[in-house]
Parts: structure tokens; sequence; C-alpha cells
């Protein structure tokens, strides 16, 4: 874990173990302008995976609750990755392991917690909120001013997308979704950090695991026989894959060729990507402030990655 305030402001280096396992793989890191274009479209995929299988996690909520569906989408997701990657148990040193727990507890936090928080607000609202945390990040972790421009841009593009819902706020669940800002900023610390000490995505289908045991518990006693229920199961199993294992696998990914400050900035796409969702699967309409707010957050996203390329050099 980085020193507080230390964050971390450019791509972390793949271990030689990375290198190893993914030149035997066949995948070797792209290096220069490309990596930086592949990792883009990483985190792009990502976002949009991850927007829609929010709308599908609607459809689950009267069914078993926000921690019925934390629960449903940690265990299918932990399963998933644990069979597709089949990561080593032994071999890992105690830093390795200290990383991969906080690793899952970031993640069982930062679900149940956002969960919580559109049970109770908007989920513009909360989305607005919740990108408070990656926000801060940016700007703590950059050494370049021009930093500052794009991430005010992309606050005004997401409160922009939010102002509708944020009058009179339910102040329980405005507490849930700034909390689960923080450990979303934290989610990208350890992601990188991941990332680093882990082949692949080893890394992140232990961590899934050790998210899927902390929420077992909440959400066996919050939605008890409900998650046992076809289509309750058959939706939790889309959800998982939209919204954690494709998502986390390709952010996972993209760190070690991102700065963090440049991919936090482009987390302001995740509203965005929301509204998107919402007007195509949901049918909510978007109107001019939508719009306008879209166009904000994707020109702070595009100025961020080209000012990360160009600090890089």
């Amino acid at each position: 874990m980085p020193a507080a305030g230390e964050g971390i402001p450019y791509p972390v280096p793949p271990s030689p173990e990375v290198l190893t396992a993914e030149a035997q793989a066949g995948t070797p890191m792209a290096t220069g302008a490309r990596g930086r274009i592949a990792s883009v479209a990483l985190v792009i995929g990502g976002i949009v995976s991850l927007q829609f299988g929010s709308s599908v996690a609607v459809l689950l909520f009267p069914r078993a609750g926000a921690l019925g569906v934390v629960t449903l989408r940690l265990v299918v997701a932990a399963l998933v990755l644990l069979v597709v990657c089949r990561p080593k148990v032994r071999g890992h040193t105690r830093g390795d392991w200290a990383t991969v727990l906080a690793f899952g507890v970031a993640l069982a936090g930062m679900n149940s917690l956002f969960y919580q928080a559109i049970d109770r607000i908007p989920l513009g609202a909360a989305v607005t909120l919740e990108f408070l945390g990656p926000l801060v990040l940016s700007v703590a972790t950059s050494r370049r001013m021009l930093s500052l421009l794009w991430a005010a841009l992309a606050l005004g593009g997401v409160v922009l997308l939010g102002r509708e819902g944020l009058d009179g706020l339910n102040l329980a669940g405005a507490a849930f979704a700034l909390a689960a800002g923080g450990l979303w900023a934290a989610y990208i610390l350890l992601s990188a950090r991941t990332g680093q000490r882990f082949p692949q995505a080893d890394g992140l289908a232990l961590a899934m695991t050790v998210a899927a045991l902390l929420s077992l518990p909440l959400g066996v006693v919050s939605a008890g026989t409900a998650l046992l229920d076809p289509v309750t199961l058959g939706l939790g199993a889309a959800v998982a894959l939209m919204s954690s294992v494709l998502p986390y696998t390709l952010e996972l990914l993209a760190l070690r060729k991102l700065p963090a400050a440049g991919f936090a900035v482009m987390m302001s796409l995740e509203p965005a990507a929301a509204a998107t969702a919402g007007f195509l699967v949901l049918h909510q309409a978007l109107g001019w402030a939508e719009v306008l707010a879209i166009g904000l957050v994707v020109v702070a996203s595009v100025g961020a990655v080209r000012s990360a390329g160009a600090g890089s050099h």
C-alpha cells in the first residue's frame, strides 16, 4: 500500500512473474501509445458492461433486496473467476496476501454501500456522490496542474447529470454513497497493486473470493431462500458477469498501463454510461442537461488520458 497522500501517479510496472505468465500465454504487455489506447478501450468496455449490468440489477431488488443482490453478484463472480483463473494459493508473500485481503474488503464494502445508497436515493445522485472519491484521487495523485482542469470539467458534468436528484436527499443514503466513493478510490489503488503482484487476473479471483465470503452472511440473513430462486439466480449470474467479472478484469489489466490519476478521471464516464443504459434499457429520457453532462465528462476523460500520456515521456 502506498503511504497516505502518495498514491500511484504513474503506471504500476508489472512484476517479473506477471511478465513471464503473460509471455507464456501469448499476451505480452503493449508499450507506448498503442498500450495506452488499448488500456483506454479496456476501461471503456468495463464501464459499459458495468452500467448495463446495473440495469439488470434493478430487476433483482424486488426479489432479493440490496444485500441479497450484492451477495449473488460477488459469489457468482468469485466462482467464475476461480474456475477460469485457477489461481495458485502457495508461493505468495505476506504482502501479497495483505493486498488481496484489503482488495477483497474494498470490493465487498464498495458494492454493499453503493446498493444501500441507491436503495435510499436516486441512482443519478448516488453515482454523483460516489464519484467524488475517484475525483479526489485523480487530483491528489497527479503531478500536473492541467489535471485540475480535467477534474473540474468532470465534476461539473457529474454534478449536472445528477442535479435533479440532489434536492432533499436522504442523509443516510448520501452517507452510504460518499462512503462507497471512498472505497472506490481505494479499489483503484488496490487493483493496481494487485495487478502488479499477481499474474493475469489471479489476484482479482482471490480478492473476489474474500469479498464473497464477507458478504455471504449478510445476504443470507437479508434475502434468505429468495437467493435460491432459479430466476433470481439466473439474473444474479448475469449481473455478476456484467458488473463484476468483466469490468473488474478489464480495469485490472488497464491499470498496468494507465496512471491512477488518469484512470480515476476516466471513471467520470460512469454516470454518462449509466444515463445511456437507463435510456436504452429502462427507457429513461435524456434531457439537454444530461447530454451536456455526457459531453463534459467525455472531454475530461480524453483530456486526462492525453495528459497522462504526455507526462509519462
